[in-house]
Order: structure tokens, then sequence, then C-alpha cells
């Protein structure tokens, strides 16, 4: 490693599609987060929470999209 520099790993994890206390569990440990931003699962106010969630943990965010398909969890057009 070059001299005065330091590594960081960004720890990311896809939330926001089941279990609200799993996210909960997990943002501690997570620099940045996928929200699940499609039909496969979640619903606009799970994206709510989960997005005030990462913010209450300096959580940086990001999209997980889908298609409209809860039955194939968002892979089929």
């Amino acid at each position: 490693m070059v001299a005065g520099l330091k590594r960081r790993i960004d720890l990311n994890a896809d939330v926001g599609e089941m279990d609200a206390a799993d996210d909960a569990a997990l943002m501690p440990y997570l620099s940045s987060a996928n929200i699940a931003c499609g039909f496969h699962a979640g619903s606009p106010l799970r994206m709510r929470e989960t997005v005030a969630l990462c913010k209450a943990h300096g959580v940086a965010v990001g999209a997980h999209p889908s298609y409209w398909d809860r039955a194939h969890f968002g892979r089929r057009e």
C-alpha cells in the first residue's frame, strides 16, 4: 500500500425488500445500500422507511429497480 493512503471497502446490501427489522440490523455495518424500488418487493412506504433508515445511519443510497413482476421477483419483463 502507498504510504499515507488507506484502503476502503464499500459494504453494500440490497434492502427494503422484506423485513424492516433485518434492514435495521444491517445498517450499522453498511456504507451503501440499494433500495428495492421496483415492483418485485416492498412498497412505496417501505422505500421511504428504508431511505430514512439509511439516512439515520449515514448509509449512501442507491436504487435496486426491477420489472413489474412480483411472481418472479422482478426478473421477467
